[in-house]
């Protein structure tokens, strides 16, 4: 239905509210007047005029005054007569009362009045003294007879009043008043129910037409619904929501007024698997090359895949961001038309993902974006043209840029917001190389505080430093003189110590390769360049691994912890400050199959993902494992030295029995 059709229905519903509304109104304020009708008497004033004439007898003074005496009173004039000419004559007995208010200087002395009744039977004759007359002035006059019959009125008007309250009206009156009342009922009544039958005429005609619109819709409508954009972005966006409450693990019905009891939670020597993180739909047949924790959110992780051989018309790589609290489906599922080796995300724009391609193509999404990357670099010889396995974000929220390198010795630098080409390229080569001077980069990682100078991990199972700029006593590029030379196959991970704690090992380097080992290594200073081929011994081997090791990382807070994954399917914690020749803690993932990438979340290193070629994403919780002890780093020390003098073996304070092997 179209809005403009579902706006017109929910305006003829308000009309018909309305509508109805105003008839409650009406029968409400009718059932209120007739309450106050029946509980207040009314009075005819015709009997009440009735009332008063029997109370003061006015009714036969007029009828009276020609059978009667004029008035008792000396000096009052009959009916018909005025006793005095001019503005001062007046006809009615009681006025003549108001000669006092004539000064005595006008006092009038009247004379012999005859008075003769109307039916002529008999005289009354009055001696009376008869002075000559003087007019007042007129105007005065005029002024103080104007009162008169003013203040008359007001007594008579509040006798009125007092003997209206005291008395009970006439029957008659009564009888009138019910008879106009239940008149006016009856026309009320008669209005009120025409009214309320065109209000339910109009009523059934609203309901037609909203019935009308109502239909159901044909199956092209609902296609056209269903396939629109608007329609599948707000389906895709609510569903998200739901499910990350539905996923939401708190016990809402917990008693917080009861003791604590140990649960499954994650402790120290024990680790938690969490969740694992698949998709039918864009994972299945997808081994994982890469992971990353985002740098702001800690519930986001992303993955990068390769292809599916199985599925021709799906995109060759994919990038998948995965929710803590949505574990059916990913955030976000980004595209990309070759297989993706590497990911990162910018620690300093939360939106953005960058992905290394076998094609050697540089991505960059944005989760405000959709699936296809928003900038990539050009298949050219200007950027890269082999597989890119490692990139790093360097520098700060200011000045920054991407490191990638290929499989080729190419570092190249980018900006984020041009990829068109990149800013700086470098070709790491060996001279001393029998069959070609490319250095093959396997594995590529800065300290936490370089930009310019870097280690690299190659094929040949060496390490190298290498710099980006000319320094003083090094030369851009790759120092061939200094190698650390100890893997006896390909280099599949390099990572520095971080620059953390009261302690700085940031000197201090884990490799891993294909010959199943983990070694420890101390980087030469820089301010001490060789000027001959010199090989760097490593400090420390850790051979406990039964398969490739496919990497290795530090954790971000703990000074002795580090992690290692195998193509055994194991994760291992390593504890360098309890043991030096067996893992902390050792646990098989999943079924056993290869895991190739771990990292440890950014923050504060409570979580570890792991993933492999069974295309799963693990997420699993280390506990207190990652809380660091204030003696750490100076334990670490001691480990350290022990190592470097070779009595790192009885360093170690436990057997095998201090190995614990922790189920899924």
């Amino acid at each position: 239905m179209s809005e403009k059709r579902r706006a017109e229905i929910e305006a003829k519903r308000a009309k018909l509210a309305e509508l109805r509304k105003a008839r409650a109104d009406r029968q409400k304020a009718e059932a209120e007047r007739r309450t106050s009708e029946t509980g207040t008497p009314n009075y005819n004033p015709r009997d009440v005029d009735d009332l008063v004439s029997s109370l003061i007898g006015t009714s036969s003074r007029i009828d009276s005054a020609a059978d009667s005496p004029a008035s008792s009173l000396p000096g009052t004039p009959a009916l018909g007569q005025s006793s005095l000419p001019g503005p001062s004559g007046i006809s009615l007995s009681g006025r003549l009362s108001r000669q006092s208010d004539v000064t005595s200087d006008t006092r009038l002395s009247l004379g012999t009045t005859l008075i003769q009744s109307q039916n002529g039977a008999t005289e009354s004759v009055m001696e009376r003294e008869m002075t000559p007359r003087v007019v007042p002035d007129l105007i005065d006059i005029e002024q103080e007879l104007f009162e008169l019959p003013q203040k008359e009125r007001v007594i008579y008007n509040k006798e009125v009043q007092t003997m209206e309250i005291e008395e009970e009206p006439a029957p008659a009156s009564e009888a009138e008043i019910r008879e106009r009342i239940m008149r006016e009922r009856e026309a009320a009544e008669a209005e009120r129910i025409a009214h309320e039958q065109e209000l339910e005429a109009e009523s059934k005609q609203l309901d037609e037409e909203i019935a009308q619109e109502i239909r159901e819709m044909t199956e092209e409508e609902k296609l056209s619904i269903f396939s629109a954009p608007e329609f599948l972005d707000f389906v895709e966006q609510s569903t998200k929501i739901i499910q990350r409450a539905l996923n939401d693990n708190y016990d809402y019905i917990r008693d917080y007024t009861i003791g604590a009891e140990s649960g499954p939670e994650a402790s120290e020597g024990r680790i938690k698997n969490v969740c694992a993180f698949y998709d039918e739909r864009h994972t299945k047949n997808r081994s994982i090359t890469d992971i990353d924790w985002s740098p702001k959110y800690p519930e986001l992780s992303c993955a990068s895949y390769n292809k599916n051989p199985a599925a021709l018309n799906e995109p060759d790589g994919i990038v998948a961001v995965w929710n803590l609290h949505l574990l059916e489906r990913p955030e976000f599922v980004f595209h990309s038309q070759s297989d993706v080796l590497s990911v990162t995300f910018s620690p300093f724009h939360s939106n953005l993902v960058f992905g290394g391609t076998y094609s050697g193509q540089i991505l960059l999404w944005d989760t405000r974006s959709k699936h296809l990357p928003v900038l990539k670099t050009p298949l050219s010889a200007a950027g890269h043209t082999h597989p890119v396995y490692a990139m790093q974000m360097v520098g700060t929220q200011n000045a920054h840029n991407l490191i990638t390198s290929s499989t080729d010795g190419t570092v190249c630098s980018w900006l984020v917001d041009m990829l068109a080409q990149p800013q700086e390229t470098l070709e790491l080569v060996h001279a001393g190389h029998n069959k070609t001077s490319e250095v093959a980069i396997t594995a590529l990682n800065f300290p936490d505080n370089e930009t310019t100078t870097f280690w690299v991990g190659t094929e040949e199972g060496n390490v190298y430093q290498a710099n980006r700029y000319d320094r003083a006593g090094a030369k851009a590029g790759l120092n061939s003189y200094d190698v650390y030379k100890g893997h006896a196959g390909p280099v599949m991970g390099v990572h520095f110590h971080p620059l953390v704690g009261p302690v700085d090992f940031s000197d201090l380097f884990l490799t891993c390769a294909v010959d199943w080992t983990v070694k420890l290594w101390r980087a030469k200073s820089l301010a001490k360049p060789s000027t001959a081929v010199s090989h760097v011994p490593p400090l420390y081997s850790f051979d406990e691994a039964d398969d490739y090791v496919y990497d290795v990382k530090w954790h971000p807070t703990h000074p002795a912890l580090f992690g290692t994954v195998d193509g055994a399917g194991k994760f291992d914690i390593w504890n360098l400050n309890h043991d030096t020749e067996v893992p902390a803690v050792s646990t098989t993932v999943g079924s056993g199959r290869a895991l190739n990438k771990l990292r440890w979340e950014r923050k504060d290193g409570r979580r570890a993902a792991v993933g492999g070629s069974d295309g799963r994403l693990y997420i699993y919780d280390v506990g207190d494992m990652a809380l660091p002890r204030e003696s750490e780093w100076t334990d670490m020390q001691r480990t350290v030295a022990n190592m470097v003098s070779g009595g790192a073996h009885a360093n170690g304070i436990g057997d095998d029995s201090a190995r614990i092997v922790a189920g899924r």
